[in-house]
């Protein structure tokens, strides 16, 4: 019962946020609301669900504080989620909201100091078709070094840049979005899903770059050559090729222009470099880049003693730049997903698809389309849970050797895996990180989205999926 009430709450929910425009209410509010109710209902009627979903975790909480051991068996399973699930989830949470609030600052800063002008005057193409090509290659293969959010970042703001019509400018986003996806995929820098694969030890750099790379290209080429017959002429406006309007044309030079771009984008590109060093959150390293800019922009600032404090672009006044509401907005989808996590509903439909599919490609078909409804983390934290990484002992001994072959290291179902859940989340634009972001930045219409790029994305999608089985086919024959 409580299983049931939780789903539809979910599904409520979901319903609430791709309603928006038409409720004129903002997304943040539904997605707090889905988040904590169904904390609230695992924490008051979910007492059975802590001792059949986590009793290990459970026994020990009681083990280490024996003061519990005597309330109620429902109080001990309330203060085991209050102090134990829900700090760890909170934890995992705040990583992705740190991290997020760490890049925007930093693309923000870049932003008010004019440091995309750079790019834009560069790009001397006037045609419509050709910028959005030029604009798709670079956020694929930047995406593959950038996490995806902060390349959806950086490309958006620079379409802002050149692309005056909002509607026009809607259409580059979105491939902006599945460019940013398909890039991410096949790095295993570069999706957050693709890190998780990488750092359990279930792919490998050397096996999963050439095994997603042409699936992952194809699925940003098909919607890229269906996207392109949307746009026709020239680029109109003024900004193609030439710097706009802005403080920083009076107060900060050219060099520092160039500085504070390279300095940014610079750190941003470093992050994963900080991660493979140190070993710690990828957070980490956008905390430091952010102090490493704040320093820089201070000393810079310094030097200025004749220029107005209010021309000033310091990192307190940039700050407020940043779109809280999509981080409110984030930070309740996380909650409600973890919330399904820990009662085992995500964990009960992979292991229901495993036992009646039982097809690798089609259980990751499935998982990278509900990737663009569930948060595609815990989709594929459940698939590594749910199948233990096999050696070639448990491969011999398998009642169907040739399926439990797919899930040793480098496996097929692994590198599917990483490229249906990392592409699959462009279905929607609440399906990924990138697309959550774009959405926050150019207010994009969740059933906008839904009617213009869906079913390209889709068709973009299964076609990668397509040259992904062909690829294993053609291994099969040498």
């Amino acid at each position: 019962m409580v299983i049931k009430m939780m789903i539809v709450v979910f599904l409520v929910g979901y319903l609430a946020i791709a309603l928006e425009h038409r409720m004129k209410v903002d997304k943040a509010g539904p997605a707090l609301i889905m988040g904590t109710l169904l904390w609230v209902i695992y924490a008051m009627f979910g007492a059975d669900i802590v001792a059949q979903y986590n009793p290990e975790e459970f026994i020990h909480y009681l083990e280490t504080n024996p003061t519990i051991q005597s309330v109620t068996a429902i109080e001990q399973c309330v203060s085991f989620i209050v102090n134990v699930q829900i700090i760890e989830q909170l934890g995992e949470i705040s990583e992705t909201l740190f991290f997020l609030i760490g890049a925007m600052t930093i693309v923000e800063l870049i932003d008010v100091h004019g440091g995309f002008a750079i790019i834009t005057n560069r790009i001397k193409t006037r045609n419509k078709t050709k910028l959005l090509w030029l604009i798709a290659f670079i956020t694929f293969f930047l995406s593959a070094l950038l996490d995806n959010m902060t390349t959806s970042i950086v490309m958006v703001m620079l379409v802002r840049r050149i692309i005056q019509n909002y509607k026009e400018r809607w259409v580059y986003a979105s491939i902006i979005i599945i460019a940013a996806n398909s890039g991410g995929a096949w790095s295993p820098i570069g999706d957050i899903t693709t890190i998780m694969l990488w750092v359990k030890g279930n792919v490998s750099a050397e096996g999963i770059v050439p095994a997603i790379f042409l699936p992952s290209l194809v699925s940003m080429l098909v919607p890229l050559c269906i996207s392109s017959r949307l746009l026709h002429g020239i680029i109109t406006t003024n900004n193609s090729g030439h710097e706009t309007s802005g403080s920083w044309l009076t107060i900060i030079t050219r060099k520092e222009r160039a500085s504070i771009f390279i300095l940014g984008i610079g750190c941003l590109v470093a992050v994963p470099l900080f991660k493979s060093v140190t070993h710690l959150p990828p957070f980490m390293g956008v905390l430091m880049a952010l102090g490493i800019m704040w320093v820089y922009t201070e000393v810079m600032y310094k030097r200025k003693v004749c220029v107005d404090e209010a021309l000033k672009h310091r990192v307190p006044r940039v700050i407020r730049r940043v779109d809280i509401p999509t981080i409110l907005f984030f930070l309740g989808i996380l909650l409600a997903v973890s919330a399904l996590q820990m009662t085992g509903v995500l964990g009960a439909f992979a292991s229901l698809l495993d036992e009646h599919v039982h097809n690798i490609y089609l259980i990751n078909i499935f998982i990278g389309i509900m990737s663009s409804v569930v948060d595609n983390v815990p989709l594929v934290a459940a698939a590594i849970g749910m199948y233990p990484l096999a050696d070639s002992s448990s491969v011999i001994a398998a009642a169907d050797p040739e399926y439990m072959a797919a899930f040793m290291p480098d496996g097929i179902f692994w590198q599917m895996l990483a490229y249906c859940a990392g592409v699959g989340g462009s279905l929607l634009i609440i399906g990924s990180v990138a697309g959550v972001v774009v959405m926050g930045i150019e207010k994009i219409s969740f059933v906008w989205y839904l009617k213009n790029v869906s079913l390209i994305a889709l068709a973009g999608y299964l076609a990668g999926v397509g040259v992904f089985v062909l690829e294993q086919l053609v291994k099969g024959l040498f």
